[in-house]
């Protein structure tokens, strides 16, 4: 005679959770495009643990720098407009756009998903997105982890974070020390609303969400390739990747006490005008709270100004001067 428990539970699929469909995940991710260099990998996906061998001729004086983000509740929205994938790709930008602000590569990415009932096509979705965003940043994808958590979520339900680690040298560390008295901050154009601000977002297009998904799904801008290639170019003072607290919440983080940014005006996109219209929030409050059309600056010489514009431009994207820096006594802030 089965012994079950209450409620006739017997094994560990019974109860919600099903190993077998785990397993076929992994199996599916092992036959996908790679997503960075695979040379210094020595373990990946499939073990108990990933291990890395760090190129030392590139990095001759590594300093290893790590990073970690979710999505937030825009994981809201995309179960219930049907659309995954925007929020793999945001996972990985949350992170790399983080890591690059020092002059630090991406190297490799593990990232956690985590349901209530494992749905393949779910998941095969969300970690096309997380691929598609490595393969941008030339990160490699080295594990993670998937967990079925069947009574702490709901249908589908999920919820994911990601874990970065990258390097440079200990020269090529970027982090604001030589920002001087009228340098330029280029504001890079984001692709839309990012991952930042959607506890908000979600009240204020709750009537009218379908129609504009579009607007609301765009995954967040990954701007490694960018930065790359202008660290081969000029000198780069200082950077910062406008996420949560927006404008006047980031930028300070990577500027010199009794040091100030003076913002100008930018051209803001018509998404963040209709953001402000449904909210009412005053021009001050809107940088308080979303990147409103900026979604990462560069602090650089004057003369370097058109070497970031021409490149941006080469990417597609827009670049404007959006503020210079200025001397004041105290903290490093915006002023707008």
């Amino acid at each position: 005679m089965e012994n079950k428990a209450p409620g006739g539970v017997s094994d560990y699929k019974s109860s919600g959770v099903d190993v077998e469909q785990g397993d076929r995940l992994v199996d599916w991710i092992k036959t996908q495009k790679p997503t960075g260099p695979h040379q210094n990998v020595v373990s990946g996906i499939g073990g108990f643990s990933a291990l890395f061998k760090l190129d030392l001729k590139k990095y001759p004086q590594p300093i290893l720098v790590s990073c970690t983000d979710g999505v937030g509740t825009k994981v809201r929205l995309a179960v219930e407009l049907n659309r995954v994938k925007p929020t793999g790709v945001d996972l990985v930008a949350m992170c790399v756009n983080d890591m690059i602000t020092c002059g630090a590569d991406p190297l490799f990415f593990l990232d956690y998903f985590a349901t209530s009932k494992l749905n393949l096509d779910q998941a095969q979705e969300f970690l096309a997105g997380v691929l598609d965003g490595l393969r941008e940043s030339n990160c490699h994808l080295i594990g993670g982890e998937t967990a079925e958590m069947p009574g702490h979520y709901k249908d589908k339900d999920y919820d994911c974070a990601g874990f970065c680690v990258g390097a440079v040298n200990e020269s090529d560390v970027i982090d604001g020390k030589d920002l001087a008295t009228g340098d330029i901050a280029v504001g890079i154009s984001s692709s839309g609303f990012h991952s930042n601000g959607y506890s908000l977002i979600r009240k204020l297009f709750e009537k009218d969400a379908e129609k504009f998904a579009d607007l609301l799904m765009t995954p967040t801008r990954i701007y490694v390739g960018l930065v790359s290639e202008l660290k081969s170019k000029m000198k780069i003072k200082a950077m910062a990747h406008i996420t949560g607290g927006g404008i006047t919440g980031n930028i300070p983080r990577v500027m010199k006490v009794n040091t100030s940014l003076k913002v100008q005006r930018w051209p803001w996109p018509d998404s963040f005008r209709e953001l402000q219209k449904r909210s009412g929030l005053s021009p001050k409050e809107m940088l308080e709270t979303f990147n409103c059309g900026v979604g990462y600056v560069i602090f650089c010489d004057k003369k370097d100004l058109e070497t970031v514009i021409s490149a941006s431009a080469e990417m597609g994207w827009s670049s404007w001067p959006i503020g210079y820096v200025v001397d004041r006594n105290g903290p490093a802030e915006v002023l707008i």
